[in-house]
């Protein structure tokens, strides 16, 4: 537990650093994370965001510094064994089969969810039922209509909805996206955060994002974390953080005059 709150994080780090040669990439982070709430790390270009997302997920080995989910240290797991404990990434990590359809994605995450390996019908009654859960989580992210389409073939939009779809299918309880909109047409943007709004609503699920759009960290945010040169400057309720006059000149662009 943390000294100001009763709930258990989820999620926290102590002290989190990495070194490369001389170069201090994230500066002995510490922040807890808990369910049921929505936070955004923004900060300028090389300010250590996707670096502590690594750290925080195991692709990245910490220099020193501390990872817990649910109280259990998980600092020198590696990122399996930090999923099999509820953390679930997408976008920059998500493994996508290109030669496989759509659907057939989003039905090896649910067979994996489920624990049936390749022997799907210890758990499922029926390759029918798996495959329409599978459908279940296509619709969710508005793909039903490429449904047996390769993946190889997607456009950039389709196959970040995808790795959302894949993510939603495996049901982590720590829930990390990485610029999620980066890339995506103006039309597609919509959908995805639409999904990231539904998600915020599950008072079980925590939930990271890596942004750099303030209209998408002003939608969803209910804590924003700035980091700068890895240093954790900021952290507080969307409004503070944002009206703080060093954070909005040096981070996030000064404010429109009215």
């Amino acid at each position: 537990m943390t000294a100001y709150s009763q709930q258990q994080p989820s999620l926290s780090t102590r002290d989190l650093t990495i070194r490369f040669g001389g170069h201090v990439a994230v500066n002995a982070v510490t922040a807890d994370f808990y369910p049921g709430t929505l936070t955004v790390i923004v900060g300028p270009n090389g300010a250590g965001k996707t670096t502590y997302f690594n750290l925080v997920s195991g692709q990245l080995p910490a220099t020193s510094g501390s990872v817990f989910i649910n109280g259990h240290e998980v600092t020198r797991h590696g990122p399996a064994r930090r999923t099999r404990l509820g953390i679930g990434r997408a976008f920059q990590l998500t493994n996508l089969f290109p030669h496989l359809s759509v659907i057939e994605n989003v039905r090896l995450a649910v067979q994996a969810r489920a624990g049936a390996g390749m022997n799907m019908f210890s758990i499922w009654s029926s390759h029918k039922e798996l495959i329409a859960r599978a459908e279940h989580y296509l619709e969710r992210v508005h793909l039903m209509g490429r449904r047996d389409t390769m993946v190889g073939t997607l456009s950039h939009g389709d196959q970040r909805k995808l790795e959302v779809a894949i993510l939603l299918a495996l049901e982590p309880s720590i829930m990390m996206f990485d610029e999620p909109t980066a890339g995506m047409s103006v039309d597609e943007v919509p959908v995805v955060l639409d999904l990231i709004h539904q998600v915020k609503r599950d008072a079980n699920k925590t939930v990271l994002l890596v942004e750099h759009k303030m209209d998408v960290v002003r939608a969803l945010a209910d804590r924003i974390i700035v980091l700068h040169n890895g240093t954790l400057v900021a952290d507080g309720k969307p409004q503070e953080v944002m009206q703080s006059q060093i954070v909005q000149e040096a981070y996030l662009g000064t404010p429109e005059p009215a």
